[in-house]
């Protein structure tokens, strides 16, 4: 009668894999409820800041693992941003928002525009952009050097 080592070897397994037994985790689900309580708290938190809420209260915890039991327990944020146009009411002469009450339904009808400076290590740089309101997609950019006056 052949041992255990010898079919082992025939099939090529190592002998301490027929002995192994997975551990199971007591604090996964001490892990698994607190995340959902924080969660249920703190509707608007994603996966990072539930890290941190739980390394501050002294788990010891990694992101990937949190990400996977949110995941698991379908508590994933989706946050939907929305696009605002700014309102001026300040000033001798108050700009008036066109915009407004425009339902925008057609490409090229409405375009938006925006400036946005970008400090880098020795100097700053300016992007512009012209954007499609109803696509969102950029008509046009340009990137800028620019230095402050000293």
């Amino acid at each position: 009668m052949p041992s255990v080592r010898q079919i082992c070897e025939t099939l090529g397994f190592n002998k301490s894999g027929l002995y192994y037994q997975p551990k199971i985790d007591a604090s996964e689900e001490v892990l698994r409820t607190e995340i959902q309580r924080l969660a249920a708290e703190y509707p608007m938190y994603g996966y990072q800041r539930i890290t941190k809420l739980l390394l501050h209260m002294g788990y010891t915890v990694g992101y990937k693992r949190v990400v996977r039991l949110m995941k698991e327990a379908n508590l994933s944020v989706s946050i939907k941003r929305i696009c605002q146009t700014t309102t001026s009411i300040e000033g001798t002469h108050p700009w008036v928002n066109r915009l407004e009450k425009l339902e925008v339904s057609r490409c090229d009808q409405v375009w938006g525009g925006d400036i946005t400076y970008v400090r880098l290590k020795a100097h700053f740089v300016y992007v512009s952009l012209l954007m499609d309101v109803f696509t969102r997609r950029i008509r046009g950019w340009q990137v800028s050097q620019h230095r402050p006056n000293r």
